[in-house]
Parts: C-alpha cells; structure tokens; sequence
C-alpha cells in the first residue's frame, strides 16, 4: 500500500513539472519577438530616469523610507550585538527573571511611530490627493489604454477629442479589438496603436481599462503604476518634462498569465511636430496596390 502510495504522489509531481514545463515552453513560442527599438533612460543600481514634472516627489518619499529603514537596520543590529555580548551565558552571572522596563525603547518606539505618521501625512497623502484628485485642466491629451492577455492597446480620440463608444459585444481580435462603434459619430476619426505616443511637456490623461483579468500600467520613468481591473475605467494622469523625448518601457506590474514576462510596450515622447507626422502616418488610408 505505501508503495502504491508514493507511486501516485511521485506520478502527480512529475505531471505537474510536464504541465508546468509545457505551459512555460508554450508561452515562450508565441511570445513577441523585440521591438527593436532602442529604449532610453537608465537603469542603474539606483532609481530609474525620472522624466515627469512630478516624480521627484515619489522620488523623495522613496529616498527617505531607505534612510529611515537603514538607520533602524543598524540602529537594531547594533542593540542586538550588544545584547549578545552583555547577556551572554558566563560562569558566575545567573539570568534575572524580573522584567525589565526599559524607557529608553519607548520613547524610540514612540519616535519611531511619529516619523511613520509624518511619513504617511506629509509626503504620501499629499502626492496620493494631487495624483488622483488634481486633474490638470490645460488641455491635456487624452488616451485610452486598454490591456489584454498579453498586450497593451491605446485608444486615441482623433481631431474632435471625443472618444467613441465601446461595446465588448462587438469585439474581434483582428477587425476590431476594442469592441468600437461604426454608428458612433464620436468614434469615427478615433484610431488604435500598439505604440503609445505623447507630446513632452504636455499633460495626458489616461482611462484604464482591461479586457480579461488584472493587469497593472506600469511606466517606471513616470513613475506611474495602477491596477487594470476588468470592468472599471480607472483615470490617471501625468506630465513629463520638457525636452525628454525619446523612447520609453511599458510593463505589467501584475501577474496575469503565463505569458506575462512578454506584456511590454513602447511609450515615445515626441516633440509636437514629431507626434503630428506620427498621426498622419497612422491615420492615413491604406494604399491601393494595382495590378498591371
């Protein structure tokens, strides 16, 4: 019996390492081949290129979690060594049962927890309320960015600045990918990339959205990450700074499938007259080949 026993155990893991090995060997087949363009920005030991008017704020509030948890990492250790070298077992030195009350590891305690309170309500509250509450109003661009299994869509409104309608009803991976309204007059002159293309110094005005499970929009350079959650449109913004064109990384910060080592996308930061050629390009009707 306990032969048959771990015949069925060892059975199940090995089907379980043939399933596993297949799905990761499935997922690398389809996978999407490099872009082949050159992605700016560094990504040192340290943080990433900060190319938004407000990074530097995350930035901050960063830099100073890491001083604050490297202080207490060596004030801790320091306590410790000390611990072990006074309280050591040694002939003649009995331990004392009574416990001890020490002030001095209150009041550290007590500092410890004000800083986390200043922490929280003087430098993550105030960049979490401008984030998500403070959305600019200098015209900013507006784009929709909707994720899938395993890729991102950015849905653009054309020259009236309105979106159209989606009905998933309607969706066709090939045709039409977003599910988008031809009886929608708001919708007729919008147009869909896998490129997603903003003007520098400029603000946009992002809608997010997910077509299947949770995806995560994640711009390290913006320093701009949020859920893509399946039904809900959820709005960001961002502003990056003047004179950063180039080309920039998009991830997903968020499991979602077998395949999503390969969810990445292209963001470019053009100069205005660089995205109006972009525009054209992609709006332009397709040529007709005719035959001899």
């Amino acid at each position: 019996m306990r032969r048959c026993s771990w015949r069925i155990f060892l059975a199940v893991v090995f089907g379980c390492v043939v399933l596993g090995q297949t799905s990761v060997l499935r997922a690398q087949a389809v996978a999407p081949k490099d872009t082949g363009v050159k992605i700016d920005g560094e990504y040192g030991p340290f943080l990433p290129t900060d190319i938004s008017v407000d990074g530097y704020q995350v930035d901050r509030l960063i830099n100073v979690l890491h001083v604050f948890m490297i202080g207490l990492f060596v004030g801790w250790g320091l306590f410790f060594a000390f611990c072990l070298v006074k309280y050591r077992q040694r002939p003649g030195h009995r331990a004392n049962s009574v416990l001890i009350k020490a002030k001095p590891s209150k009041y550290l305690e007590i500092a410890v927890a004000i800083f986390e309170a200043v922490l929280l309500f003087g430098f993550s509250i105030p960049v979490w309320a401008r984030v998500k509450s403070e959305f600019p109003t200098d015209d900013p661009m507006r784009v929709r960015v909707v994720a899938e299994q395993f890729a991102w869509n950015f849905h653009y409104p054309g020259a009236d600045k309105k979106f159209g309608k989606l009905n998933p009803k309607i969706i066709d991976l090939v045709k039409n990918p977003l599910g988008r309204m031809d009886d929608d007059p708001a919708g007729k002159d919008d147009f869909v990339s896998g490129e997603f293309h903003v003007i520098e110094g400029r603000s946009v005005v992002v809608e997010i959205l997910s077509k299947d499970v949770i995806h995560s929009f994640f711009v390290p350079v913006l320093r701009v990450k949020q859920d893509a959650i399946p039904g809900m449109r959820i709005p960001i913004w961002f502003k990056t700074k003047e004179k950063t064109a180039g080309a920039y990384e998009i991830g997903c910060a968020q499991l979602c499938g077998n395949n999503h080592f390969s969810m990445r996308a292209v963001m470019h930061v053009d100069t205005p007259e660089q995205y109006a050629a972009w525009v054209k390009k992609v709006t332009a009707p397709p040529e007709e080949f005719k035959e001899d």
